[in-house]
């Protein structure tokens, strides 16, 4: 069963989101958004900023569709946004918040993950955080479901010719969702803007390193940041900083620390 919450005003949307959840007593993300009525407010705000008047957003890794929300309210049907979820209990409510929210056709929801080939593999769970869902089983008991893995710039190559704005939050398979879109990233350059999470520890644990992301990401020549969620800012940095960043929690045993980082031009805050 669903739980319905109205978020609180969001400044540049002309109306509050109304979001279908999970029970808030037993999942992480649906307790703050009933608790708080919003979402890292910092992130919330610089994602709505880096919208182009017509921009082509992807969302990887959607869960219950808060960011591609924003991006539809933000557009106005004069972009198009894709949403990517696989987990099945996730995707059914973000279809769900899609239609409460009246998103209109060029909002697109992709029951998948997106990697570097096309097939089926599965996803470890976590009832307690259904953001926390993993591509490998990690030191824990969990739950699995089979889902399907799409490559990125084969999917959607066939239906745009460019990204402006990609979110990639997947618990440690970021590495595998950026091989996949390349590509695309590559011919997107001029003005493409990247929201991504860095854990070390998961991309290990998912068959990468901190600094490979880092690396690849470089190889788009955008200039780069780590999103300060204190001090509401951006500042700037560079990849050696940041693979060196990778190192050092790598070599410290149970050391799970990250960052969330922004690469493309910095968006009016």
């Amino acid at each position: 069963m669903s739980h319905r919450v109205e978020l609180a005003p969001i400044a540049g949307l002309e109306r509050n989101l109304l979001l279908r959840t999970h029970d808030p007593a037993v999942d992480l993300v649906s307790r703050t958004l009933h608790a708080t009525g919003a979402w890292e407010p910092f992130e919330t705000r610089l994602w709505l900023a880096s919208h182009g008047l017509d921009s082509v957003v992807v969302d990887v890794g959607a869960n219950l569709g808060y960011f591609s929300l924003l991006s539809d309210q933000c557009l106005r049907g004069r972009g198009k946004v894709f949403a990517f979820e696989p987990a099945a209990d996730n995707f059914a409510l973000l279809r769900e918040n899609l239609a409460l929210n009246q998103c209109g056709a060029h909002t697109h929801a992709v029951p998948a993950a997106l990697g570097e080939g096309n097939g089926q593999i599965e996803l470890y769970r976590n009832d307690d955080n259904r953001g926390d869902h993993q591509i490998y089983a990690g030191d824990g008991e969990r739950a699995s479901e089979s889902i399907r893995v799409l490559n990125g710039a084969e999917y959607l190559g066939a239906l745009v010719d460019r990204i402006d704005l990609l979110k990639v939050d997947t618990q440690g398979s970021e590495y595998a969702v950026l091989q996949g879109l390349l590509p695309l990233l590559q011919q997107s350059r001029a003005t493409l803007r990247l929201l991504l999470e860095l854990t070390p520890y998961s991309l290990e644990l998912a068959g990468a390193r901190g600094r490979d992301l880092i690396a690849l990401v470089a190889s788009l020549d955008l200039p780069l940041f780590i999103v300060d969620h204190i001090e509401h800012r951006l500042v700037p940095s560079d990849a050696q900083a940041l693979a060196t960043w990778c190192d050092n929690v790598a070599a410290t045993p149970g050391d799970r620390g990250f960052m969330n980082i922004f690469a493309g031009s910095a968006p009016p805050l």
